[in-house]
């Protein structure tokens, strides 16, 4: 059993590593935000051994939770597993695999809320998000935390940065993801190599610029955010705040068991939909200071 007392030990960092930290906002502003932050000032409000928390949403990856698991670095704070309500052994899989593994079950729908429970229970200084499928490699995880040890507010993984890469993405998502990624660099100021990647890290301070509200609201069902567009609500969000943002190399691998709820037409245009959204809302830059506060 891992202690929770115990920190992720990390690698030096190479400030010639492809992994470091690249500023990923132009020095222009995005609509009003001002300048960026200096990633030197950052490692100043946070501990140079952080407390790495994991967050995992699931639906029926009872199959794929033992590869996952298995591939979790040693010394991390806690592993929080968010279930949609699984009808198969999801959960108790998880608890037979690590104990001491923190279980929240959304309360609605969806990928974004599903990310917005977990990171409502994250007690440690660092979140990871991390998908069960087995796509996202757990042993990179290092890779995103020396990231943001050495300066980052925000590790965004990118399949499309050198030393980066797929063996699950089609054509049609590579082609539908390039075009996004250019109208959100466009709109937001950012220089993203890869928008459409769920596998990113934080510290939690963050979650004050992304403004996530896990509770149900009076009319219920699924609200805005709670699907596939999460990560650019989450890439949006960050970029106004003006936070200062690193790209991380990543592999992504194919689904071990069970099928995607991807679609690539109907997800597609919800992202963009969100692009323009956000474009708009003013979540995110309202909290930019605060966001940049110890926790």
């Amino acid at each position: 059993m891992r202690s929770p007392n115990v920190v992720l030990q990390l690698p030096p960092v190479d400030p010639t590593d492809q992994a470091g930290v690249t500023t990923l906002l132009d020095d222009g502003p995005a609509g009003d935000a001002p300048a960026g932050t200096s990633a030197a000032a950052t490692p100043q409000l946070h501990p140079a051994t952080p407390r790495v928390s994991v967050v995992i949403p699931t639906y029926n990856e009872a199959k794929n939770l033992p590869h996952v698991f298995k591939h979790l670095p040693e010394g991390l704070h806690e592993v929080i597993v968010v279930d949609g309500r699984s009808v198969d052994d999801t959960i108790a899989v998880a608890h037979s695999l690590m104990p001491e593994v923190k279980i929240v079950l959304q309360n609605r729908a969806g990928k974004g809320n599903a990310m917005a429970c977990g990171f409502a229970a994250v007690t440690g200084d660092i979140v990871v998000m991390l998908d069960a499928d087995g796509s996202a490699d757990p042993d990179e995880i290092s890779r995103f935390v020396a990231a943001l040890v050495d300066g980052a507010d925000f590790a965004k993984g990118s399949r499309f940065a050198p030393g980066g890469g797929s063996s699950d993405i089609t054509p049609l998502r590579a082609w539908g993801n390039r075009w996004l990624n250019r109208i959100a660099n466009l709109l937001f100021g950012t220089r993203y190599t890869d928008l459409c990647y769920g596998y990113n890290a934080f510290w939690r301070h963050c979650l004050d610029a992304l403004e996530l509200d896990p509770r149900v609201a009076d009319q219920g069902g699924k609200q805005w955010g709670d699907g596939f567009e999460i990560e650019t609500i989450i890439n949006t969000r960050i970029a106004k705040a003006r936070l200062t943002i690193a790209e991380v190399p990543s592999y992504e691998l194919p689904r071990i068991h069970g099928q995607s709820n991807l679609d690539t037409w109907r997800d597609g245009t919800r992202v963009l939909g969100a692009l323009v959204v956000e474009r708009i809302s003013r979540a995110g830059r309202r909290t930019r200071r605060a966001a940049r506060q110890p926790v």
